[in-house]
């Protein structure tokens, strides 16, 4: 069988229908973010994120990320940010925060794309196109880190930031979190390495350093988690409790604007609602 009547043709057909579309294929100007993949760029609708507001026990870093992100959405100089620290203190969810404010002060000037880990390797790529269009990006890359075996992923980080002949284009800002300061693992043997003990230190930490803007998120005092849970359950219509909260942390193993979520999701679960 040959044409219509092939079923291995029609099966082609459905999978190349429901597979991503190339990035050359999408419309850069139409979406509020985009993600990046190994399988393909694919726009997204609607940039969910908490309300800058609700956003509790991180203020100054707050003011600094909002402020950077606004500057590359009005097409001023900004940085490139590494956010690094605590895990759950909300390093994502402020940069999404950050330019979905961003995006309404400044329509159509400004759109996040998010970069999977697996789709490094085509950075590169990506950032040529985003080159040759008038829009402004925040390129995100969430949780990185680099195995110690990784000589070249570093490398290629920092060609990107600074310097090199695939560095990313003006109208685009790198943005990474990761909880190390310095991205790659650092040991104790690196101090002992009878061949350049310096420079295995110095070569990590230059990483990091290529950031225009480092900001770190360190673990959550007991007020700041209880200040966290007020915000969100007071904008749901939440009752909660001091000592349920700290009851629901205990459970949990520590304290983090996460932990709070999570206690604020389970309020609104006994409560019959929806979040």
């Amino acid at each position: 069988m040959t044409g219509h009547d092939d079923p291995l043709a029609r099966i082609a057909a459905a999978l190349e229908r429901m597979a991503p579309g190339t990035a050359t294929d999408i419309d850069l100007g139409a979406s509020p973010a985009f993600v990046f993949g190994s399988a393909g760029m694919r726009p997204v609708g609607r940039l969910d994120a908490p309300r800058l507001d609700l956003l509790r026990g991180i203020d100054e870093q707050k003011d600094r990320v909002v402020t950077n992100v606004l500057r590359l959405a009005q097409g001023h100089a900004a940085h490139d940010m590494l956010l690094w620290g605590s895990r759950g203190m909300g390093k994502s969810a402020l940069l999404r925060s950050a330019v979905a404010s961003a995006q309404e002060k400044h329509r159509g000037t400004l759109a996040l794309v998010q970069v999977s880990q697996d789709a490094l390797a085509g950075l590169t790529e990506l950032f040529a196109l985003l080159g040759r269009h008038e829009r402004r990006f925040l390129v995100f890359i969430d949780d990185l880190g680099f195995e110690d075996d990784d000589g070249s992923g570093p490398r290629q980080l920092r060609s990107w930031l600074e310097g090199g002949v695939e560095a990313r284009p003006g109208n685009v800002r790198l943005a990474v979190t990761s909880n190390r300061r310095a991205i790659v693992a650092r040991h104790q043997s690196e101090q002992d390495d009878p061949v350049n003990p310096r420079d295995a230190v110095d070569d990590r930490l230059a990483l990091a350093d290529r950031f225009g803007m480092s900001v770190g998120f360190h673990n959550c005092s007991q007020d700041d988690y209880l200040e966290i849970i007020g915000a969100y359950a007071d904008a749901h219509g939440l009752g909660w409790d001091r000592g349920d909260a700290l009851e629901w942390s205990r459970r949990r193993g520590g304290r983090s604007g996460r932990v709070a979520w999570q206690y604020v999701v389970e309020l609104a679960g006994r409560a019959g609602r929806t979040l």
